[in-house]
């Protein structure tokens, strides 16, 4: 599901036009009309007032889609309103469709994105207010969610505005992935190597910051008072390994943890999950405060542990479980680094059962907390009123976009400043298949885009085959494909009907299949008759390939069999040339073009090509009495 972030989301209109406008998004909301409108399908029903039912709704959904007046929504839910921290996020369709406003909690809430790809969903303008959106820059109160970053103390309005006033905003980040710099370092790659630079973009030292943004596992109690203006972001790059013995209580772990944090100054919220030896997984202490905090908790073997070089080794533990460390070992083991931010400390407590030990290591990586999706996009032809509505949410919905960088530059208009954008050159598929998995493992959804048809010598097939090389269960990350307009409909669409008998697609790039192969499929589809798509025909190194397809064609089709040669279909550089079979090579062709061969009834008209829906003489009517006959 496109919008499940979203999810629950509440879809109100009070007309039977509204109503109509609304079941569009029926598959990701629930509609819900007044019992005066209960002829409309789709629909569930209120009784009484709407806002009262509004009120009800509230608090249980994370979204809410009104098809009403912009001022009637606002009387509706301002009674409702709280904070933009936990209000869910409000958009308002014209009853025209015709544009889709982002109304309350566009940042936190996610109305700005909801209003985008319901805009792109139903063809409509999003419209966007803030002042972040005007600027092309991503939301400082946003900017970590994809990575699972959590928000720390601090002035997020004062910071806010100063961004929006282009007022130099300091950034020091310690921790957590740089990826999100992308949107705000242009002019210098998508990696900054500094842990600090400025928005908008400087190298000067004699800037004073109007503001400063944190990003670290560190406390800051004091940030929301501090001159200039601060906010912190913590990203969960924290792992606390515990041992402890049997029937330790909850409150007694909770207390060490809250402790040793305090001692060093180090932000709970940036605590990844929990880490011990795989005979603690039971204890019932350590679940419920991974359950109560809602982190995940790993665990390892006594071998792994003793493999682990700690600081602090204890013969009794070795003793008693077989490895001389546990929190140490375990807090390391999870991190995957070989140093600890935190030694470990013994807590006990009067009246508490049981006793804790405490080690705390900092990833390189943040933990997540999400379920990676990899979305396999097809962009049809290039021009943005070729792409499915469907695919176009994908795109500007997704964390991350990858793909090839021509196929990038022509999907800009959809790319948001808040994403991750990598374009790798046309050799390094295999590259962006493994970079998309990699992300996805991590937790983010990412939108990987082919020209055409993702499924059809597109980049779908190479992402599936790594996934299944690395073990993939089927399930995560998820998957989903977006089915786009190919290149041999779109260069059949530019010239006529060639495609409307049987016909078949081979690629003459041997970098993949070998030329023996490639010779006998050729073979085969010339004898066979069929109306034939070659694509990559010609590249700067290949050359040989269409002059060898085309002889082979040669030996079963007549000379003048009718050819269209499409490059660049339905972009501003397109170039459409019909030929014939014995011309084709007087055409300059290269990996941009798709080459239509007909079959023996195909023919040109002016400046079509027209292959007949019946074959050799049947008109379309005797061939559906044909089909029809022998069915």
């Amino acid at each position: 599901m496109l919008l499940a972030e979203f999810s629950p989301i509440a879809a109100i209109a009070t007309t039977s036009t509204a109503a109509k406008k609304l079941q569009s998004l029926s598959e990701i909301s629930t509609i819900w009309l007044p019992d005066s409108l209960t002829s409309v399908t789709e629909a569930q029903f209120y009784t009484g007032s709407l806002k009262t039912h509004l009120a009800s709704l509230w608090n249980t959904h994370r979204a809410f889609v009104f098809c009403l007046a912009t001022g009637a929504v606002v009387r509706l839910i301002a009674p409702l309103l709280q904070h933009k921290s936990s209000d869910p996020a409000v958009v308002v369709i014209d009853e025209a469709g015709k544009f889709v406003i982002s109304l309350c909690s566009g940042h936190q809430g996610g109305a700005d994105k909801l209003a985008q790809l319901i805009a792109h969903l139903i063809g409509a303008t999003p419209v966007l207010t803030g002042a972040a959106s005007g600027l092309g820059l991503p939301a400082v109160d946003i900017i970590g969610v994809p990575f699972g970053w959590q928000r720390g103390e601090g002035n997020w309005t004062e910071v806010s505005s100063a961004i929006a006033n282009n007022q130099p905003v300091q950034v020091i980040q310690s921790a957590g992935s740089i990826l999100w710099q992308q949107g705000v370092i242009k002019d210098q790659g998508s990696e900054n190597e500094s842990s600090e630079f400025w928005i908008p973009n400087s190298n000067s030292l004699s800037i004073t910051p109007k503001a400063k943004i944190y990003i670290t596992p560190s406390l800051s109690p004091l940030a929301s008072r501090l001159s200039p203006p601060q906010v912190h972001w913590h990203p969960r790059v924290l792992w606390v390994g515990i041992g402890c013995e049997r029937r330790t209580s909850q409150q007694l772990i909770e207390t060490a943890i809250e402790q040793v944090c305090q001692e060093h100054q180090l932000a709970e919220s940036a605590i990844a999950g929990i880490a011990t030896i795989d005979i603690k997984a039971d204890e019932v202490g350590l679940l419920q405060v991974c359950r109560n905090r809602n982190l995940p908790l790993k665990t390892f073997t006594s071998d792994i542990l003793r493999s682990i070089d700690v600081p602090n080794p204890s013969a009794i533990v070795a003793a008693e479980v077989g490895t001389p460390s546990v929190a140490e070992a375990a807090a390391l083991s999870a991190a995957n680094v070989s140093s600890l931010v935190v030694n470990k400390q013994i807590f006990r407590a009067e009246g508490q059962p049981g006793a804790v030990t405490i080690a705390i290591a900092q990833a390189e990586q943040e933990y997540t907390g999400r379920t990676g999706q990899l979305l396999l996009v097809g962009t049809g032809p290039g021009q943005l009123n070729q792409i499915t509505p469907a695919a176009q949410v994908a795109i500007s919905g997704a964390d991350a976009v990858i793909g090839y960088s021509l196929y990038i530059n022509l999907i800009a208009p959809l790319l948001q400043p808040n994403q991750i954008v990598e374009a790798l050159p046309i050799t390094q598929e295999r590259q962006r298949a493994q970079r998309a998995i990699e992300l996805a493992r991590w937790g983010l959804t990412v939108a990987v885009v082919s020209s055409g048809d993702s499924g059809i010598y597109g980049m779908a097939g190479l992402v599936l085959e790594e996934l299944q090389a690395q073990g993939w269960d089927g399930k995560t990350p998820s998957v989903q494909l977006f089915a786009g307009i190919t290149a041999l409909q779109a260069a059949a669409a530019r010239v006529g009907t060639p495609l409307m008998h049987d016909f078949c697609a081979i690629s003459l790039s041997d970098l993949l299949t070998p030329w023996e192969v490639i010779e006998k499929r050729l073979k085969a589809a010339a004898e066979a008759d069929f109306v034939t798509a070659l694509y990559n025909p010609r590249s700067q190194t290949r050359k040989q390939q269409l002059a060898s397809a085309i002889s082979i064609f040669l030996k079963y089709r007549n000379p003048n069999t009718p050819v269209a040669i499409v490059r660049s279909a339905y972009r501003e550089d397109e170039q459409i040339t019909l030929t014939t079979l014995d011309k084709l090579l007087d055409t300059s062709v290269d990996m941009l073009t798709t080459v239509l061969i007909g079959n023996q009834s195909t023919r040109t008209h002016g400046d079509w090509m027209i292959t007949p829906r019946g074959y050799l003489g049947f008109g379309g009517d005797s061939q559906e009495r044909l089909e029809a006959s022998s069915s």
